[in-house]
């Protein structure tokens, strides 16, 4: 990703204002996949006049302009991450809710060959996967 989030705004004709360029420095410095609670948290902390209304606002107007991506860990809260960072998958712990990011080099070329012999050409996928520790014994 070489662009920041308030260049490809630009680029597409979107308004930056200060709020809106501190929420999009917010998710670009988030590791993490934060809802728009934990969002507002953050950006309020370097401006205290951000409202979680303008968060809601902003993260909607990127959703639907292709800048970040709605995720859904099935625990009620929408989560959000920049659409342009490399591509990974998910594993959702469901005793902790922790979201661990990896990317398995044989998991991706199965998903191709599946692709293509269902008569496909893979274009992108999203893969979250749910489960629970081992227990140790």
């Amino acid at each position: 990703m070489t662009e920041t989030i308030a260049d490809r705004c630009a680029a597409q004709g979107l308004r930056m204002t200060e709020q809106r360029r501190t929420i999009a420095g917010v998710l670009e410095e988030s590791s993490d996949h934060p809802d728009v609670e934990e969002l507002h948290a953050r950006a309020v902390a370097l401006d205290p006049n951000i409202s979680i209304a303008t968060v809601y606002r902003t993260v909607k107007l990127f959703e639907e302009n292709g800048i970040i991506d709605r995720l859904d860990f099935g625990d009620g809260r929408a989560r959000y991450e920049d659409a342009e960072r490399e591509h990974h998958d998910h594993l959702i712990d469901l005793s902790t809710g922790e979201v661990i990011e990896f990317v398995d080099p044989e998991i991706e070329k199965l998903q191709e060959r599946i692709a293509e012999k269902l008569g496909y050409r893979l274009k992108g996928h999203r893969m979250e996967l749910y489960g629970l520790p081992l227990k140790k014994r």
